[in-house]
This record gives structure tokens, sequence and C-alpha cells, in this order.
């Protein structure tokens, strides 16, 4: 074979063709995204399929030590158990209860805060400033708080309520499931879970809304005030249009959080008064009962349940409505 059909032969089996630019930008980032996917797969994906192993598994948790990849054994048993428990169901409306109005409370205290507080007045910084110390408060400071001022034995809520409103007895704000009012049956210890979530979350609502509200164009506002527009119609017709987007990636995450939340609700109530959400739910089958098969059923199908969430906010990401 002649020298020009070696070096042929050379380079179309012994050698590669060179990357191209796009080639190399496209490796360089999958390179720099992989120890970031490594953690992620370490902390958040591989703990989920230990949880759903688990889940399927008849299992106490005292079991779990002598457990060994021979001993699994695939049963639909927890999922059965959890789905027929009646307290399952009722855990379910409270969370999604919780969740909902939650959301729409602090959505719309964010809302009313951040239109009041957006006119430059004197101490407003202050003012802003103060807003956020419920988002930034520990949570087990915020609760032992909350706590003393319901203590039906020495709380200020009650103490003013029998001195100034006439309360013949103190209320267990904390325990007590409902109260008439008016003929009508009012949750009282559930009623007191969501006021400490929308009190303690509404100022992250304030700042987003804050923040968009910040970059909405003055020509809009004054135009329509000049064209005869009342602050009401200003607001749903030319501020509403520009707070949607924000609005929806706040309710959505809200919902998320809220509906996962357990240490607020535990530190408050523990479950008691009918504010047993599933969260706690999972709680008290791990801890109190000891078993991780149905605690474990339990985390997989709040997960299940949030999943078409995460979906729709990755679509609205895809398509940059947020």
């Amino acid at each position: 074979m002649s020298g020009r059909g070696l070096a042929a032969a050379r380079t179309g089996f012994g050698s590669r063709r060179p990357r191209t630019r796009r080639e190399r930008e496209e490796l360089h980032g999958r390179l720099l995204v992989a120890p970031t996917l490594l953690v992620v797969g370490a902390v958040v994906l591989f703990p989920f399929l230990a949880g759903f192993v688990l889940s399927l598994q008849d299992m106490r948790l005292i079991d779990i030590r002598f457990f060994s990849p021979a001993d699994l054994e695939i049963t639909f048993d927890n999922f059965d158990r959890v789905l027929s428990s009646a307290g399952f169901w009722a855990a379910a409306r409270t969370t999604v209860v919780y969740a909902t109005v939650t959301t729409v409370g602090s959505l719309l205290a964010g809302l009313v805060v951040a239109l009041a507080l957006r006119r430059p007045f004197r101490g407003r910084g202050a003012v802003r400033g103060l807003l956020l110390v419920p988002y930034v408060l520990p949570v087990v400071a915020a609760t032992t708080i909350w706590t003393t001022l319901l203590n039906p034995q020495y709380g200020a809520v009650n103490e003013i309520g029998r001195r100034v409103l006439g309360w013949s007895a103190p209320i267990n704000f904390l325990t007590t499931y409902d109260i008439d009012i008016g003929g009508l049956p009012v949750p009282v210890a559930l009623s007191v879970v969501i006021a400490f979530e929308v009190w303690k979350s509404f100022p992250l609502a304030f700042l987003f809304i804050t923040a968009r509200l910040q970059a909405v164009p003055r020509d809009l506002e004054e135009a329509a005030v000049v064209d005869g527009a009342s602050p009401t119609q200003v607001f749903r017709h030319v501020l509403l249009p520009q707070l949607t987007g924000v609005l929806a990636l706040l309710g959505l995450l809200r919902f998320i959080w809220s509906f996962q939340n357990f240490t607020d609700v535990y530190l408050l109530t523990g479950g008691a008064g009918g504010t047993e959400v599933v969260a706690v739910r999972v709680y008290e089958e791990l801890v109190t009962r000891a078993n991780i098969g149905t605690a474990s059923a339990l985390g997989v199908l709040m997960t299940l349940a949030l999943a078409g969430l995460l979906v729709l906010y990755l679509r609205m990401v895809r398509k940059g409505q947020v």
C-alpha cells in the first residue's frame, strides 16, 4: 500500500474527528453540572427511592437494623391500610383546607400590605423592615410566642377576652376542635394554625409583590388616571395584569410548602383539635406507632399528590411565565 493510502487509513480508523466548538461547550457544560447532579441524586433521589422501597415492605421501625436486600418483598398492604383508614381521609381534607386557606391568606395579606406601602412616606423603610420579622423569626421562637399568648391560664388573649369581651371561661385555642358562634361551628385550633402560617409567610409574598410593583411603568398608571380611571380600575386593569405571573408563582409554591408543612402545626398543636395534617400523620405512624412501612407509604402518596403541581411549575418556567 502506498504512503498516501496508509495516511488515509490512519485518518479514517486511527484518529477521531476533532470536536466542534458547540460540542466542546456542551461537554464542558455537562462536566460542570455533573457534581450538582450527583449531590441532588444523593440528597433527593436516593432517599425517595429508599422511601418507596420501604413503602412496599411490611416492616416495623425496630426491624430496620436487621433489614438486608435479601429480605425485599413487594407488598401493597401498606397502601391498602393507609387508603382504607378513615383518619387518612380526614387528614387529607384538613391538609387541603389548610394549604388552600393559608395560600390565599398569605397572598392577600402580602398584596394588601405591598399596595399600602407603595407610596413613599416618612419611616416607610423601617415599616418594611419590621414586616419581615415574622418571616425571619425562627419557627421555634414564633410558636413559643403564640402558645404563650394563647395559653388558657395566663395568656394575654384569654385575659383580654375575660376582661374586655366578657368571656365566661378561657378558651384553649390549641386543643379546642370548634365553638358555636351564631349557631355555626367555627374551627378553633385549625383557625389558629392557619392564622399562624399566614402571619409567618405573608412577608415573602409582600417582598415579591413589592419588587414587581416597582417594575411597573408609571406611565401606564398616569395614563389611566388621566383617562378618568378610578383607583379600583387602575388596580384591576393596570396593576393586576402585571402581577399575574408573580401571584401564580407564589400561589403554587406556597401551596406546595403548606401542603407538606409539619413543623408549624406540630409545634403549635401536635395535631390536636382537628389539625392533624398528612405530614403530622406520617410522623405519628413512624414515631408513635413505629410502622415505617405505612409512614413511607404516606410519604409516597404525598409526593404523588404534589407531582402534578411540580409539573405545572415546570411548565410555567418553560413558558417564561415566571
